[in-house]
């Protein structure tokens, strides 16, 4: 208690002296920057699950070809929860009388009551023509047409539409589903009617091919815990989906965005660790008389560690505390004008940022602030007398492992992936390698050129020189600060280019399905008729898995037996049927990540190229011999290549390509993807009474959709950027002052011999821009290279060196390096020269 008293006693006195306010405003700093993203990102991310969840009309959902009994509906009965159900199955659409009747497969959903739980469904009805989002589901005695349904058999408002023994009037058209966005692939026309209007069609009997959804919402706590239990009480026959199981188009927006939020944090760790390092150091190193006054007076090294360590650790509560709520004012005001711009309500915040802020701030203090603080207990007593002695230190190498496994532990927890934080942990280490070794280079040169040099540009450089470690240490930390800004910087610019490009106006809205082989010329000739570019037509053939490296694919476990998300996907992956097409060469959205492309030329024998995330799942690798089933022939080929897949260009793409002519002799149709203008309203209909056997998916609701999706993903990632440069300027400010003591007295010292203000600023400009230049150059090189890595590795971007990036990244950061150092030492100007040797000195 008397040590924790002495600790506290010592804190408020150096707070009073100033001693250390630059430590507790680093840390401060810090704290808020960490807290604060942490608090926008948690919100932001709860905000775009629950806008994410509109793609499912819920938070789960739960299919079966049986009705949904047992467990998995007493689940949904769970305080905190909401359930609904759907019911679908194909059936035969009519429209028209008798001497005008048109005929169409399409697809029946009957709504229940409050479906969707998430999201609405935009219709256009006979009140104004107008899009709007519809207020529950179809009322009894009436049905919604999909907009591409009613093209297709050319119905208008008000008709009556036949399904099995009922007639029902059309009310309204979809233009958008919320749960559409699953897969697209489904076939038109698309019919919503009233669940309770489904018994009167006499289209449920035995043998009917009805589909049925349980759909839940709620608290989050209530659905993780209605997923847990309704994946033990699955039976054969039923599987859950959540927003995981959307189209990859969303998936890849979605955990691209949370990557780049994770990255984020990471950088705001990094940056909290080097100017509490920096901030660390100088307040040790004005402690040195008065530990040393202790030691002569008797203090033990245990009552030295007690009161440094106990007042560093008080400063870290302190300066976290002040951290945490400012963090939580700024997270208050942010996240209000974010969900006028996402239009979207933004959850509360939660209370794990707040934790996450404590544990950064006294992790970095402890990891990075203890070793300089500790090394005091060793200063020895004549320094009182001699103030040239050196305090002896722990080994730097020692000091320096603390260092990094200190950070490595603080990347591995904020990352949440091993592949980002292992990648920005060895770019660290590689940075700060480079750093040093090219600070001492330049310290060397400058040694031998000072002399040749005149003026203000020789003091400044002779700074460089003669403060050797301390310009060591400048370089590195600088360096590494800007380093992880212009990191930042460069991948959510890849990361905004990417989704600009693959959502571009002139992206896919229209899927033509089931193209047959005498059809191709028609098809492109009709397409020459419309004005419309000639599409590409893929072949398709359905195939069922039987077989790999000569041993059958067994039955897998049921769903409900399956440990991890990896083993229920492998299982509904060897259930399923597979679309399987061939192609002499690849588009730009398909690159060969392993193994050999055929090419134009046609294999002996049939070759396959897989997707990489499917390979991997399957257990697949180059050289593997699958075989298919299709319509009772079958067709093994060799794994020759594996691909990645930008399933996001919204074109035709298939998990497995087979090698030219192999598919030759199997029955198969073709599939083209093209965008229509907005204003040939009639193509489809007219497509398809020149073509009647074609499926033509309008897909623009769900371009819509995602659009939408990444463009709110994108202000979330801008948001989060801007704020993280805001607080990394700062952070990086804090650090280049912890160097100020050595300028200040050098500074009155010269101020005393006669020094001007304008020689005193010149040195200084000098001295930053040659520490500004080294960092910022090897900074921006370090961190192009790196963000090649993260774009690669772990967003799946394709990347491409622009080095004229790397020469603005370089210019930025030595023009911030000057400022900020420029800034942080203006009081060595403002003091007079007595006051600054008299604080200094003693």
């Amino acid at each position: 208690m008397r040590l924790l008293q002495m600790a506290w006693r010592q804190l408020r006195r150096d707070f009073a002296a100033g001693e250390l306010r630059i430590l507790l405003s680093a840390l401060v700093l810090a704290v808020l920057a960490v807290t604060a993203i942490g608090f926008v990102t948690d919100r932001a991310e709860r905000a775009l699950a629950l806008e994410a969840n509109r793609l499912l009309g819920g938070d789960a959902v739960v299919l079966g070809d049986t009705p949904l009994d047992g467990v998995v509906r007493e689940a949904a009965k769970a305080p905190g929860l909401r359930s609904t159900e759907t019911q679908e199955m194909p059936s035969m659409i009519r429209v028209g009388d008798a001497d005008d009747e048109r005929l169409k497969l399409g697809e029946l959903r009957a709504l229940g009551e409050g479906f969707p739980l998430r999201g609405r469904f935009r219709v256009v009805d006979a009140v104004d023509g107008a899009e709007h989002d519809a207020a529950g589901v179809p009322e009894r005695g009436s049905v919604w047409l999909s907009r591409a349904g009613a093209d297709a058999l050319d119905a208008k408002l008000g008709d009556m539409i036949g399904m099995g023994e009922s007639q029902l009037r059309l009310s309204a058209l979809v233009v958008q589903e919320p749960d559409a966005s699953i897969d697209y692939f489904n076939i038109a026309p698309r019919v919503f009617l009233n669940l309770a209007d489904l018994p009167a069609t006499g289209l449920v009997q035995e043998g009917s091919r009805l589909r049925y959804r349980l759909v839940v919402a709620g608290e989050p706590d209530a659905v993780e815990r209605f997923i847990r239990t309704a994946r033990e009480g699955l039976s054969r026959g039923q599987r859950l989906e959540t927003v995981k199981d959307a189209r990859p188009e969303m998936r890849s927006a979605l955990d691209r965005a949370g990557r780049f939020l994770s990255l984020a944090a990471l950088v705001s760790v990094v940056l909290a660790a080097v100017a509490v390092a920096m901030a660390a150091r100088r307040h040790s190193e004005r402690h040195l008389s008065s530990t040393a006054v202790m030691r002569c007076l008797g203090a033990s090294q245990r009552t030295l560690v007690a009161t440094h360590g106990g007042e560093l650790l008080l400063a870290g509560l302190i300066a976290s505390t002040v951290g945490v709520v400012l963090a939580f004012l700024s997270q208050w005001l942010v996240g209000r004008w974010l969900s006028g711009a996402l239009k979207l309500d933004i959850p509360a915040a939660g209370w794990v940022p707040a934790v996450q802020g404590y544990g950064v701030g006294l992790v970095v203090l402890l990891t990075f602030g203890a070793p300089p603080i500790l090394a005091l207990r060793r200063v020895p007593a004549l320094r009182v007398l001699r103030r040239d002695l050196d305090r002896t230190e722990p080994s730097s190498w020692l000091v320096g492992l603390a260092g990094v496994a200190g950070l490595a532990a603080l990347l591995w927890w904020k990352a949440g992936s091993a592949g980002l934080a292992s990648a920005m942990l060895l770019g660290i280490v590689a940075t700060l390698g480079v750093l040093a070794a090219l600070a001492w280079g330049l310290i060397s040169v400058v040694r031998r050129l000072r002399s040749r040099l005149r003026g203000s540009l020789r003091y400044g450089l002779a700074n460089v020189s003669r403060r050797a470690a301390t310009s060591v240490a400048q370089v590195s930390a600088l360096g590494l600060g800007l380093m992880a800004l212009l990191l930042l910087t460069f991948v959510r610019t890849d990361l905004l280019d990417r989704w600009q490009v693959a959502l571009a106006k002139e992206a896919p809205n229209r899927f033509i399905v089931n193209v047959q082989e005498d059809q191709q010329e028609p098809v492109r000739a009709f397409m020459a008729e419309q004005g419309l570019p000639a599409p590409d037509l893929f072949p398709m053939v359905r195939g069922r898995l039987v077989e790999h490296n000569g041993e059958p694919v067994k039955a897998p476990p049921a769903e409900a037996t399956a440990n991890t998300e990896e083993e229920r996907q492998g299982r509904r992956r060897r259930e399923r049927e597979y679309n399987l097409s061939s192609a002499a060469t690849l588009r730009d959205d398909n690159r060969i990540t392993a193994g050999t492309f055929w090419g134009p030329q046609r294999p002996e024998k049939p070759e396959l190229s897989v997707e990489e995330g499917f390979a991997k799942s399957m257990g697949w690798k180059l050289g593997d011999r699958v075989a298919f089933d299709i319509a009772g022939q079958r067709l093994e080929g060799t794994v020759t290549s594996l691909r990645k897949v930008e399933w996001e260009s919204f074109r035709p793409n298939f998990i497995v390509l087979v090698s030219p002519g192999a598919l030759a002799g199997y029955a198969a149709s073709y599939i083209t993807a093209m965008h229509v203008p907005p204003e040939r309203t009639r193509f489809t209909a007219e497509l398809v009474a020149r073509f009647p056997n074609l499926t033509v998916l309008d897909v623009d609701a769900l371009l819509k959709q995602a659009r939408s999706t990444a463009d709110q993903v994108s202000t979330v990632v801008e948001v989060v950027f801007y704020f993280s440069l805001l607080a990394g300027l700062l952070v990086l400010m804090a650090a280049v002052s912890a160097s100020q003591d050595e300028r200040l007295l050098e500074g009155g010292v010269m101020r005393v011999l006669g020094g001007s203000r304008r020689q005193l600023r010149l040195a200084q400009a000098s001295e930053f821009a040659a520490i500004g230049l080294l960092s910022g150059l090897t900074a921006a090189i370090a961190a192009s290279l790196l963000a090649g890595v993260i774009a690669t590795q772990v967003f799946n971007l394709p990347w491409q060196a622009d080095w004229r990036m790397v020469g603005v990244g370089g210019g930025l950061g030595v023009l911030a390096a000057v400022s900020a150092g420029m800034f942080a030492t203006r009081r060595v100007l403002d003091a007079p020269p007595s006051v600054t040797l008299r604080e200094l000195q003693g």
